[in-house]
């Protein structure tokens, strides 16, 4: 049996058996000086570093001794992004005796006195931070776990631009009585300070929504329970607006998800954008228009979602946004052409265009084609039952609408989580 004690955001460890008995104890170097009195003189400690090294020693242990007497130090609750996910793979579930502290997170929203059953929690501890920023982005509760080159000043750069207004909370050294310190800062006041690396975790807030509505299940939200919603749920200009069948089959193709970042080109009514954002991914709407601008912003709070609105015309403003995981192009017109090169050379993942004149299918075509994308299309041809009197319907034809897509050949087959690892690594 390995024993695994949580501790370091609550209550120092008490004296334990376990801890007396022990012939090997795994942890950090805090928390072997932490436990030195309650550990046995002659116990090997063996400091954590790089995992594998360490899960060795306790193997060769369990092969020489039976695996008698072996502890493992970690913070907070080792069972939330911690430990035992590492250990129970290795050893298996059954072979571990978890005592769980109090986690960084749970003690961080402590603390703020908030509740967090309603907060998206990331880890960008030795992952991609791109995608705890975009989680950042689009929820107004989150929880990052920090990491070497992933901490408040990394995230600082990358939310300083955003629309929003958001807060870090800048959570250090948890559970220690003397040095534990939390700090409100913004986004830009996180970028210009070296934070050390006594960082426990970063709370990413949106004060004015902090509290969500009573609920059954824990997270951020759950996923839509509906999507292609009908045009008449969003306030568009003389139904310049992708109609709902053409909607369908662009998210389908775009795969948002949380983690992501959506762009939605020439968006108009912002329709894909906040259905994107709706299905928990960041998302960014571009559109010339000063009365398009307001038009996405309304359409986006009326959802109930975070949507960035980037005022300007493509391709010019995209030079200052976020490389995205995928792109919807709905606009364009002579410049179509170069909006779709230009975001095939940025996306990680697909573009989408929805075109109306057959002799721009070719050039969009030979455009991702060009980038090395796998493309492939459709014409999409609805006709709609409307009312007649004497209650009976005819077919209503709505204009016919090409729907062309290119996904790198290397991600259609991963999930975006995938790729962003495969990338980092």
């Amino acid at each position: 049996m390995i024993t695994v004690f949580g501790t370091g955001t609550g209550a120092p460890l008490s004296p334990d058996p376990a801890l007396s008995s022990a012939a090997v104890v795994v942890g950090g170097r805090r928390h072997l000086d932490a436990a030195e009195a309650l550990l046995a003189p002659g116990a090997e400690r063996v400091v954590l570093g790089p995992l594998a090294p360490a899960l060795d020693t306790v193997e060769r242990h369990i092969q020489d001794d039976g695996g008698r007497g072996v502890v493992v130090l970690a913070s907070g609750d080792p069972g939330f992004f911690g430990i035992v996910r590492a250990l129970a793979e290795r050893f298996g579930p059954a072979a571990l005796d978890v005592r769980p502290g109090v986690s960084s997170v749970a003690t961080a929203f402590a603390r703020v006195g908030l509740p967090w059953d309603d907060a998206a929690v990331v880890s960008a501890h030795g992952r991609d931070l791109r995608t705890a920023v975009n989680v950042c982005r689009a929820h107004p509760k989150t929880a990052v776990l920090t990491g070497p080159g992933a901490g408040p000043a990394e995230l600082g750069v990358e939310l300083a631009h955003e629309d929003g207004d958001r807060v870090l909370v800048v959570a250090s050294r948890l559970g220690d009585p003397e040095r534990e310190s939390l700090e409100r800062v913004t986004p830009s006041e996180a970028a210009a300070r070296d934070w050390g690396d006594a960082v426990s975790v970063v709370l990413c807030l949106d004060e004015k929504r902090l509290l969500a509505p009573v609920r059954t299940l824990a997270g951020p939200g759950r996923p839509p329970t509906r999507w292609a919603l009908d045009e008449s749920e969003f306030a568009h200009r003389d139904s310049m607006i992708t109609k709902f069948e053409v909607r369908a089959l662009a998210l389908a193709r775009l795969g948002p998800r949380p983690g992501d970042l959506v762009w939605d080109i020439g968006a108009g009514s912002g329709s894909v954008a906040v259905e994107c954002a709706r299905f928990g991914a960041a998302a960014v709407a571009v559109e010339k228009t000063v009365d398009g601008v307001a038009r996405i912003r309304d359409n986006a709070a009326a959802h109930g979602v975070d949507v960035r609105v980037v005022h300007g015309s493509a391709p010019t403003v995209l030079s200052d946004l976020a490389d995205p995981d995928a792109v919807f192009v709905g606009g364009g017109g002579r410049e179509l052409t170069a909006i779709v090169t230009a975001c095939a050379r940025r996306t990680r993942r697909s573009v989408v265009v929805a075109v109306a004149a057959v002799d721009r299918v070719g050039a969009v075509r030979d455009a991702l084609g060009a980038a090395g994308f796998v493309s492939d299309g459709v014409l999409l041809q609805s006709s709609r039952l409307a009312p007649l009197p004497g209650d009976v319907s005819r077919l209503a034809a709505a204009n016919p609408v090409f729907l062309v897509w290119g996904v790198r050949p290397d991600t259609q087959s991963a999930t975006s989580v995938d790729f962003l690892e495969r990338r980092s690594s």
